[in-house]
């Protein structure tokens, strides 16, 4: 069948061309190299490529409860039993995003949060969290206590997630101008 892939493959042998067939030249009579019993590639039937004759059924695909509440945002062992229990499909994520049950929503609203929600919710980075000594999930009043707090780490992980970004946005604009550079030099 012309165009599909697995007319394409051929034996290659060592010392021989891809692409080309095997042969030894004696006395300038060429005979095949090939092994007694192997079929040529020409010989082989073509059904097999064919994915005509294949049958398609469809399997839901899912995910753990743990990466579904990572997509979800909430913490997993705040979660009913339920959901923690069984495995989720992407139709039933996709229902639990654009209608809620009443858990969902009373989780992401008052937690208790994973360690990325907190760390967002702190404008600080997970790492800024575990050298500040949170490594648990907490409540968005725990969350707030916290901002009002402000604890002397929290202060220095701000200024130093702050620097990250300044420089994220600098390199970026570096990059920009080296992108302009180059579209100059070849419009040039």
């Amino acid at each position: 069948m012309p165009g599909c892939r697995s007319c394409q493959i051929r034996t290659h042998f060592a010392g021989v061309t891809p692409g080309t067939y095997a042969s030894r030249n004696e006395a300038g009579v060429s005979e095949p190299v090939t092994p007694p019993g192997y079929r040529s590639w020409s010989e082989v039937s073509h059904t097999l490529a064919t994915l005509d004759t294949m049958t398609s059924h469809q399997t839901a695909q899912t995910m753990k409860p743990a990466t579904a509440a990572k997509k979800l945002g909430v913490y997993l062992e705040a979660t009913p039993a339920e959901f923690q229990e069984g495995v989720v499909s992407r139709s039933e994520l996709n229902a639990l995003q654009a209608d809620p049950p009443e858990w969902l929503v009373e989780l992401r609203r008052n937690g208790p949060h994973p360690r990325p929600v907190v760390a967002a919710k702190l404008g600080v980075s997970i790492s800024g969290l575990a050298r500040g000594g949170v490594t648990e999930a907490l409540t968005t009043e725990q969350i707030e206590a916290l901002k009002q707090e402000l604890p002397e780490w929290l202060e220095k992980e701000r200024a130093t997630q702050a620097e990250v970004r300044k420089e994220t946005v600098r390199i970026k604009e570096k990059n920009k101008e080296k992108e302009k550079g180059k579209d100059a030099k070849g419009d040039a």
